[in-house]
């Protein structure tokens, strides 16, 4: 219970040194009252404070004003005030830890999980091909007619048109095939553009009653376009796959116009003669070619004129495929129903929507007609590593690289806002160039980026039309960030420079974005990670690299396997000296542990607050405490905090310990709620927006609030701040919240009830707020009605 000194005397005029930005409410609690606003004069604080005399305003260097308040009336300055950086810190805060839930719950609560990490890093490559069916013959290669081809036996033609399920479109490529010869048919790896191709061909040469010599693989593509080439094999069909990457279509470009980069600017180099000379000899011969590859083929093509024909290949639902290829043609009823039904208790048809490769649904099919583990195949087709790895090892260049770790990073803005930031870091990736480079991710999202969805938004207040990005599974883009920091070794300074300008980025989603993906990066090594960035971060004078630096400990402590190294690093924060860097550290450990972290372990979150905040007479660290209670509080965690304000403030004396304690309940008594501006998904709301957490809830907490109310309406320099802040609980927020100002009323009462001058200051506040003569208020003459009866 309180306990207040007997000796007290009239305050005449307000000594307290904490104001808010208002006149009008300076004036309401200054002052002796008069006739008008009540008539007798208010009773004073309990015990009087050094604070309340007048103090000169301090001269203090700019480095000292970045640092943030170290003294009594600077700490309580801030947080009366509204100042421009407070809202900063509470956008900053509340975003980043709504996008921090969305990821770490992403990272720990998915059954697949994500096996990349320092061990599995390094094992053998993986590698694809873009067809259907991977098929071939090793060893030395048949010559005919001077180009190295492969003759396609009778089985690996039957295993591609066998229970070949025709995408879209398959009609009008296979016209346009018979009336031209030659097709380029593009598509993503993993499409099914071999297995298209071949049944194009086989299909369109039975059409003209032809064939008879066979279907051949052209093992060189760039040699179809050497002077005077002819196909080796008349009356024949030949399939030519152009390899996906750099690698393959550099040749293609090289045979057009010249060794160059393969670009638009590239593919204008090629001749349509040179495309034109291919076509005659092919219908000469009798013969038909079906060009695959993809986005940079499709570039490359663009020059060859009308005797091209060229297609896009539209890949066949993966869902299909696995019902062709298990059940055939004319599956029964009940057959079908029994495949659907293993297929959905899997979560196969989940996976194959998010890797929708039609490689990958054979596999599953071939799995499921061979009786095997199914719930296995569907754990390996959603873990992103294998994907990962396999991508990283085909895209090498500056372009794809720099886009796949852009989406990463701010998966879920806008396409304009990813194309941005991944061209910021192709320029950190690539060699200088004169002129700004010819770059159109759209252009390859289908093909290189296919895990990437461009997506329109649905009344989420985006401008209409503006695309965002999405990965198909909604752990790739954590596996391509932890590929990419572990792996790219080379590139690893780059990579860092760019994220450090990200979390300094003019909109807020971009930085919190980039500071949660810090974390991410944190998670495979947090003592590299700290003493490489984190540490400079989080002491340093920027407010946005302190953010970043706090988000992405949050992230990095919420996986079991970090969480103990992450809370041994903010104790040890918490408790450093007072010098103006380990001040802001341990600021940074109280704005970290009032997130993820604070939500899962309250206890040691509060253990690091008072580690914080017991800093002898350091009052600089008071603002990131206070903060990081509110935090807590919209975490669900305002009990334990609640109890621990009890605790320090217990002693109830002018000691800088229990001044601060009550000042940091006082700010969060004082702080509405705000939604978080993304969604987490999270049911446990804190209560109605615009309305602080603590009086929403007081039916919960009646009795600790109580107390702590009773202590700071009874000590300077607190209770200046308190009865501003119990003033906005009846006039400004009581009426967003229904039953509020009863519950106040209750309150009150029992603050009224303890030994002392607390009936006496409660009657004669309630009063004047009543009376007031420019704003007179019903509701304190309410709440002055239920405590005059109830006291």
């Amino acid at each position: 219970m309180s306990e207040e000194s007997s000796a007290e005397s009239p305050r005449d005029g307000d000594r307290g040194s904490v104001h808010t930005d208002d006149p009008s409410r300076d004036r309401k609690h200054t002052g002796r009252g008069s006739a008008e606003d009540g008539g007798a004069p208010e009773p004073e604080d309990d015990r009087a404070s050094p604070a309340d005399s007048p103090a000169t305003p301090d001269v203090r260097t700019a480095a000292e004003e970045r640092d943030g308040p170290v003294s009594e009336q600077d700490a309580l300055r801030a947080l009366a005030g509204d100042a421009a950086q407070d809202d900063a810190e509470r956008s900053d805060a509340l975003r980043a830890g709504a996008i921090a839930d969305s990821i770490a719950q992403r990272l720990n609560a998915d059954a697949s999980g994500i096996r990349i990490g320092t061990l599995a890093l390094f094992n053998e490559t993986v590698r694809f091909g873009g067809g259907f069916h991977t098929g071939g013959t090793e060893g030395p290669w048949p010559q005919l007619g001077g180009v190295s081809v492969l003759t396609m036996d009778d089985a690996e033609i039957t295993g591609h048109t066998e229970l070949f399920v025709q995408p879209d479109g398959y009609d009008d490529a296979l016209e346009a095939l018979c009336h031209r010869d030659l097709l380029v048919l593009t598509g993503p790896p993993g499409s099914g553009r071999e297995a298209a191709a071949v049944n194009l061909l086989t299909e369109s040469m039975a059409l003209d009653d032809g064939g008879e010599g066979g279907c051949h693989r052209i093992l060189r593509p760039a040699a179809l376009l050497e002077a005077g080439w002819q196909p080796p094999v008349r009356h024949a069909g030949y399939l030519a796959a152009v390899e996906d990457g750099p690698a393959g279509a550099q040749e293609l470009a090289a045979a057009l116009g010249g060794p160059g980069a393969v670009t638009l600017a590239g593919a204008a180099g090629g001749t349509a003669a040179q495309w034109a000379a291919v076509a005659a000899a092919l219908k000469a011969a009798g013969c038909r070619l079906v060009l695959t590859g993809g986005h940079d083929l499709a570039l490359l093509a663009a020059g060859g004129g009308d005797r091209v024909a060229r297609r896009t290949l539209a890949p066949a639902d993966p869902v299909t495929i696995v019902e062709r290829r298990v059940l055939g043609y004319r599956p029964t009823t009940d057959a079908h129903a029994d495949l659907q039904a293993l297929l959905e208790r899997t979560g196969a048809v989940g996976a194959l929507r998010e890797q929708p490769a039609a490689r990958d649904a054979d596999r599953l099919a071939a799995v499921i007609t061979a009786g095997g583990d199914v719930a296995g195949e569907v754990a390996r087709l959603r873990d992103p590593s294998e994907q990962v790895r396999a991508w990283f090892d085909l895209h090498r260049g500056p372009e794809a690289v720099s886009f796949a770790l852009a989406a990463a990073v701010l998966e879920e803005s806008t396409y304009l806002t990813v194309a941005d930031a991944a061209v910021q870091l192709r320029t950190r990736l690539a060699a200088p160039e004169p002129a700004p480079p010819d770059l159109r991710f759209g252009d390859r999202i289908g093909h290189e980026q296919q895990w990437i969805r461009l997506e329109l938004p649905e009344d989420d207040g985006s401008p209409a039309g503006a695309p965002r990005v999405r990965f198909r599974s909604a752990l790739l883009g954590q596996a391509i960030l932890a590929y990419a920091w572990n792996a790219l070794d080379g590139r690893r300074d780059a990579v860092l420079g760019w994220l450090r300008r990200l979390v300094n980025h003019q909109d807020l989603e971009v930085r919190a974005r980039a500071s949660v993906a810090t974390g991410v990066l944190a998670l495979a090594d947090p003592h590299y990670a700290v003493h490489r960035f984190l540490r400079e971060w989080a002491g340093g004078t920027s407010w946005p690299l302190r953010q970043a630096a706090a988000t992405a400990l949050g992230v990095a402590g919420s996986r079991p396997e970090t969480a103990e190294t992450v809370w041994e690093l903010l104790h040890e924060w918490a408790r450093g000296d007072s010098s103006a860097f380990r001040r802001r550290l341990a600021g940074t450990a109280a704005n970290a542990v009032g997130g993820l972290l604070g939500r899962t372990s309250p206890e040691r979150a509060v253990a690091v607050l008072r580690s914080a905040l017991d800093r002898q007479d350091d009052w600089g660290t008071l603002p990131s405490v206070a903060w990081g209670g509110v935090h807590l509080i919209h975490q669900g965690q305002a009990a334990t905090l609640l109890d621990a304000y009890l605790e320090w403030s217990q002693p109830q004396d002018l000691s800088p310990m229990v001044v601060k304690s009550l000042s940091a309940f006082v700010f969060a008594v004082s702080r509405p709620y705000e939604q978080p501006v993304i969604d987490t998904g999270d049911t446990d709301r804190p209560g109605p927006p615009g309305v602080p957490v603590l009086l929403s809830g007081l039916p919960r907490h009646r009795d600790r609030l109580a107390e702590l109310w009773a202590r700071a309406l009874a000590r300077r320099p607190v209770q200046d701040s308190a009865l501003n802040a119990l003033h906005q609980w009846i006039d400004e927020y009581a009426g967003r919240s229904p039953g509020a100002l009863d519950e106040i009323g209750t309150l009150l009462v029992s603050v009224a009830r303890r030994p002392g001058r607390h009936r006496e200051r409660l009657l004669w506040w309630l009063a004047a707020w009543a009376r007031d003569r420019d704003r007179p208020s019903a509701d304190a003459a309410h709440v002055l009605r239920v405590v005059e009866r109830g006291s």
